[in-house]
């Protein structure tokens, strides 16, 4: 069996379709040409590479607080799909149950996008996460994490952190942000995803700038809290990029089908609960 045919569990990911759920208006960035990504385009890119589940993360692009989309696809998935919705920092006990029943399991925070003052007040939101076994999917960048981690720890939520934590190429892994990630291993309750490469490397594909990174999360966190994400449909990316050359980088970072194996299904079923 070829990494195109492995089963996978995509755990980063977006449904962008402005032609049935218009784009909010007062968002910083509004996705468009080839960002535009319709669930029936993603259900394509599932048949081809062999993508079985995926977790569908709100994005901040487009559509902010409004998550229509995304529980659209959540109901059209029959199963298929879980989801990340992006909510006011305030939003009480019932809105997050309602969401729940609705198959999202978690909520994201993109201090990239936000900045962490935004999450500065956000204590009570993770506890009750925590308190409903949701979790949060946080994407950070270089040093944000140092600030964010003592509110993410304090909540005893489960933690996903998006794109390796998102370091500064340059910087090497003893900076400060990416070493509170490495920390964060020791918790148990924090996963890593290995995907994003473009977001925080210096570098065209393959990337290699990259490797010191991505070898110290499998060396910390072993391959039972790392995750595979495609994050398609790959939002400002400085290059055209798709999914199957990905596959190919996985397939060299992990030769052995037996380790793509735990990162591809069993390790992201886990986590996220998928029953197949």
């Amino acid at each position: 069996m070829g990494v195109f045919d492995e089963p996978k569990i995509d755990t980063h990911c977006h449904v962008l379709d402005p032609a049935r759920f218009a784009y909010a208006p007062d968002v910083a960035y509004r996705p468009a040409g080839q960002e535009i990504a319709p669930l029936e385009q993603y259900l394509q890119v599932m048949d081809a590479y062999g993508i079985r589940h995926a977790l569908f993360v709100g994005p901040n692009s487009g559509y902010g607080l409004d998550n229509r989309c995304l529980l659209d696809a959540l109901a059209r998935g029959q199963g298929r799909f879980k989801g990340i919705a992006v909510v006011r920092n305030d939003s009480d006990r019932d809105a997050l149950l309602r969401l729940r029943e609705a198959g999202v399991i978690g909520v994201a925070f993109n201090a990239t996008v936000m900045g962490v003052d935004h999450y500065r007040d956000a204590a009570p939101l993770l506890r009750t996460l925590a308190e409903l076994e949701m979790l949060l999917s946080l994407q950070v960048e270089h040093d944000q994490l140092v600030v964010l981690r003592p509110l993410v720890e304090g909540s005893g939520v489960r933690v996903m952190v998006d794109h390796g934590g998102r370091p500064a190429a340059g910087r090497g892994v003893d900076q400060p942000g990416f070493q509170a990630l490495l920390a964060m291993a020791r918790n148990g309750r924090t996963a890593v995803k290995l995907s994003g490469w473009q977001k925080f490397s210096s570098q065209p594909p393959p990337y290699d700038d990259t490797r010191p990174f991505v070898d110290a999360l499998l060396d910390t966190f072993t391959l039972d809290a790392c995750l595979w994400a495609s994050d398609w449909p790959f939002l400002k990316a400085p290059q055209r990029l798709d999914v199957g050359p990905l596959l190919r980088h996985v397939e060299r970072l992990l030769p052995l089908a037996s380790d793509r194996r735990r990162l591809f299904w069993d390790t992201p079923r886990r986590w996220l609960g998928f029953d197949d």
